[in-house]
Order: C-alpha cells, then structure tokens, then sequence
C-alpha cells in the first residue's frame, strides 16, 4: 500500500504534464471541452490527495511503531548495561580471589615440600634406628655369651679380693682425679676474676701491656680454642710477638717466616687482635674466611653469629663479616674458593674481590679472573649479606635465608649457596636442593658438595715488607 501510494506520487507529475499537454493541444481544435477538462483534472488531484493523506497516516503508524521498538531497544541496552557492570565487579571478587588462592597454593606447595623433605627425614632416621637396633641386638647377643662364658667361669675367692683392692684403689684416684680438676676450675675462675679486675685498670689506666700479661696467663690453663669469640686473645703457641707488632693478614705471616699452616694472631687495620687459620703455599699466605667439611658445625645462624663469627679454626668455621671486612680494605684481595662434590670431584674460583663494611650491609663486589667452575658467581656481586633475621635479598615477599638455611650473598635467591645445610645424601626435593651447600650450574644442574673452602690474600704478594 505504502509502495503504491510513493509511485503514484512520483507519477503524478507526469500524469499532470501529460493531460495539460493534451489539453492545451485540445484546445486549439475542440475548445468547447476545456470545462470539462477541468473537472477530470481535479478528481485527479482529489485522488491523489486522498493517496497522500493514507500515506501519511500509514508513515505516522510506521512513525509510532518505530519509537516503541527503539524505547524498547534502549530499555534493554538499559538492561544489559546493568548486567554487564554486575559481571564486571563479579569478575573482579573473582581476579582478587584467584589471587588469593594462588598465594595460598604457593605457601601450600612449599608446605607440602617441607612435609615430604620431613617425612624422607623421618624415614631416613627410622633406617638408622632400626640399623643401630639390629647392631645393638648383635651385640646384647655377645654380651649373653660372654656372660654365660664368665658364669661358668667364676674368679677364685682370692681374685675377688683382689678385683676389690684394685677397685678401690681406682676409686681412690678417681676421686683424687675429680678434686684436681675442682682446684684446677677454681683456679681458673679466679684467674677470670683477675683478668677482669685488670681489664678495668686498663681501661682506667691507659696501660695496654697489662692485657697481654692476663692474656698470656690465662692461655698457659686454657690453650685450645673453643669457637670463634676466643679469637680476641692475642697470642696462641708463640707463633706470633706483641700485639703492636702483629702481621695484619697471612700473607703478611708467610713473609715473616713462618711457612707452616696453622692459627696465627693478626692485627688488621688497626683493629683489634684475632685468631685465624693461615694456609701457607707457594703463592702466599692465605687468611681462610670459612671452611666446610663434616657438618660439625650448624651454619643455620643469625645476623650478629655471621657478623662477629662461630665455630672452630682447626675444623669448620665462618671467620666473621667484620674481621673480612678488617682484612679486606687494607688494599686490593683476592678471594679463593675451593669445593668438592660428592663424586669427589674438586673445582675451583677466583676474583677480584672487596667487602664493604656494616653501614652497607657487608655489599660484597666481585669479578672472575680465574678458574674451571662451570658458572661463576657474579649473580652476587653487588649484593647485601642476608640471614634468616635480616632479609637483604631481591627477593620479594620472600626470604631466602629463611627458606634455604644459612647466610650468604643471596641475589634472587641466587646461583649458589655454601653456607647451606650440610647432608652427606643427595637432597630429592627442589626446596631441599635449594638449603643444602650447593653451587649452580649453567644447565640448570647443581653440584652438591661435602667440602668448601674460601680463602683472601693480595692481590700483590710482593708488596708486603718481611716482618723481623
């Protein structure tokens, strides 16, 4: 209908032209019939008018029809943008939840690894225990037999008597034993309590040398070093002179004379007095800054242990960040590091190497001049020194002291570890690979070892003076 109306519009023109073209041409040869004409093209118009009007009313309806399905377009765009602004925030509880749970995955994962590494140990404790029970069954069944051996054999009245005399007397030395070491402790204790009186005059005083006399008294009863705070004295074996006159690093011992290993007294930068092991070889003396070999010693330890020092010179040691760093800025160092793994395969590294001091954490700075290391350490250089109470690390959110064990130059939890715990096993699970003493390899790999050495001298050896 609506079709119909438009073409009859668009033809009405032509329609019009057409019969005003025949009318003028009627009306040179009939005029009569121009009234007639007239009426035709009105009802012609009438017509068309009446087309035009259902035209507009059926574009009005079309009008009409047209808003109602575009208020019900935008009622429903209404909708759904109220849909959409709930999904969104549905989907954003649902992004801070999934990272919650991806957090709390994680913390589960190193849980569960700390339960199996747990539950290898256990296992592994239940096989020594059952081991030493099998030997402690082995040997009860040689005792049963000797005891049975001696029932049938019982001593002689006059061998008893003497089994009591001899009894007696080693009961008598005993005790005799037990009051020379009462007399011997009280005498040391008073000796503490002299050595404690002279310190005050001393710092009373001004007079040093009455240190090194208590000091010396003190080392005639208790010679043999215990950890590393006995290294304050300041003479051990007459290896070294006066404390004025101590050599201020090993380097400086070796050319002072004495060409064996051993524990020696240095006076670095005028800091007070230590105890270190020096390993002497064709190059030099090298002052050894930490030693690993049985696991006698828990390197599991806090900030003021790694800065001050622990264990034992003539076995495993950490020296102490403080006396490194004493040693270290006196010039230009080398630092040394030997290792060995468990298939008895023995590595070496060295590097230019300088330690800053406490106000910067003990920032270490290193570069590789030599070695047959697969890897180096340069992930560390640059670092702060971190334990499991002072986290330094580029790490966040996450302490790699804590989590591997030990102290040490850690990075991003880092290429190696020598200050780990000490296993004679090859760990099984990633988090315990990560806390023994283990050096990283460029593949991926690890190196697990049973010994670790790391030692510093000069750069220049020669430049030294021998001491008299």
């Amino acid at each position: 209908m609506k079709s119909s109306f438009i073409l009859l519009f668009i033809l009405f023109p032509c329609i019009c032209t057409n019969r005003m073209d025949k009318a003028e041409d009627f009306s040179f040869t009939h005029a009569p019939d121009e009234t007639k004409s007239r009426f035709a093209m009105l009802d012609d118009v009438r017509i068309l008018a009446n087309g035009l009007l259902q035209l507009g009313h059926g574009l009005k309806d079309f009008v009409h029809k047209t808003k109602g399905q575009i208020n019900d377009i935008f009622q429903r765009l209404s909708i759904f943008d109220k849909s959409f602004y709930e999904l969104s925030l549905q989907t954003n509880q649902i992004k801070v939840e999934e990272e919650e749970l991806k957090k709390t995955t994680t913390i589960l994962k190193i849980k569960n690894e700390e339960v199996r590494n747990m539950s290898l140990e256990i296992n592994s404790k239940i096989n020594e225990i059952l081991d030493d029970r099998t030997s402690l069954e082995s040997k009860v069944g040689g005792l049963e037999q000797k005891l049975n051996g001696l029932t049938h054999n019982l001593p002689l009245p006059n061998e008893l008597k003497e089994i009591s005399t001899l009894k007696a007397i080693i009961e008598g030395q005993e005790k005799n034993i037990r009051d020379l070491v009462k007399v011997v402790h009280e005498q040391h204790t008073q000796l503490d309590q002299q050595k404690t009186q002279i310190k005050d005059l001393e710092e009373k005083l001004s007079y040093p040398t009455l240190q090194d006399n208590i000091d010396n008294s003190v080392s005639v009863v208790n010679t043999e070093p215990d950890v590393i705070p006995y290294l304050m004295m300041n003479t051990t074996d007459n290896k070294t002179s006066d404390k004025n006159d101590s050599p201020t690093d090993c380097n400086a011992v070796y050319l002072s004379g004495q060409t064996t290993s051993g524990i020696y007294a240095i006076k670095p930068n005028q800091s007070e007095p230590f105890h270190v092991y020096c390993e002497m070889t064709e190059e030099g003396g090298w002052t050894v800054i930490q030693h690993r070999m049985d696991g006698s010693v828990d390197f599991d330890q806090n900030w003021d242990k790694y800065e001050q020092g622990f264990g034992k010179l003539e076995s495993e040691f950490w020296l102490g960040l403080e006396k490194t760093h004493a040693i270290s800025r006196q010039g230009e160092y080398i630092l040394h590091i030997d290792i060995e793994d468990w298939k008895n395969e023995k590595y070496f590294v060295e590097y230019t190497f300088r330690l800053s001091g406490k106000e910067s954490d003990y920032t270490i700075h290193l570069h590789q001049v030599a070695g047959d290391l697969p890897i180096s350490t340069n992930d560390q250089t640059g670092m702060k020194f971190s334990t499991k109470d002072r986290d330094n690390d580029k790490k966040d959110d996450f302490s790699c002291a804590q989590n591997y064990s030990g102290g040490w130059w850690f990075n991003a939890c880092g290429d190696s570890n020598l200050n780990g715990k000490f296993i004679r096993v090859r760990p099984k699970g990633r988090l315990e690979r990560r806390r023994v003493v283990n050096w990283k390899l460029s593949k991926g790999n690890s190196l697990y070892l049973k010994s670790t050495k790391i030692k510093i001298r000069p750069s220049d050896t020669g430049t030294l003076d021998r001491q008299s």
